[in-house]
């Protein structure tokens, strides 16, 4: 099996996921994982597929079509070894009072420690008692074996201090 990652963009509409589902379906396509969104009216996504490696650029030539309805961009994917270890995670949420560079300070701070975000949602929405806008995220980072988590932690600690927003760690 051949695995593809699939990112799309468009103007969000009924049916965009059913049309590319059935195109990858008629490949002999397996939809693995995704993250779906629609965000200020436009439809955005990232797709997971496994498809028979005979199938691929078949798969790659059928998603043309949807040209004009959504911005296909494919990118052949790398599962790792079933072998390794899996990876440590670090998995915290931020919350305050929004202003501009929250996620630059904080991905800079892991960034610093050599993480990789593997998710991190974002939203804003209005505090209900202070009249603001509150900013919230959630971020789950790869941590590779040489990284000290308790130094990690302390620089998140201390940046969340700097900036005024609350990180609580989770698992």
């Amino acid at each position: 099996m051949t695995t593809l990652v699939l990112t799309l963009v468009g103007d969000d509409r009924a049916g965009l996921v059913a049309t590319v589902a059935d195109i990858v379906g008629a490949h002999g396509g397996n939809w693995e994982n995704s993250q779906l969104a629609e965000l200020a009216g436009a439809f955005a996504g990232i797709v997971e597929i496994s498809v028979p490696a005979e199938r691929a650029d078949d798969l790659r030539a059928a998603l043309t079509v949807l040209e004009g309805l959504l911005t296909v961009n494919i990118h052949p994917g790398n599962k790792g070894g079933s072998d390794a270890a899996p990876p440590r995670r670090l998995t915290f949420r931020v919350l305050g009072n929004d202003h501009p560079g929250i996620v630059r300070e904080v991905s800079s701070a892991l960034r610093a420690h050599g993480l990789s975000i593997d998710r991190m949602t974002t939203e804003t929405r209005d505090a209900a008692m202070s009249g603001g806008r509150l900013f919230e995220a959630v971020v789950a980072a790869r941590v590779p074996a040489s990284v000290d988590v308790a130094a990690v932690t302390a620089d998140l600690e201390r940046l969340a201090a700097e900036i005024q927003v609350d990180v609580v760690l989770g698992d």
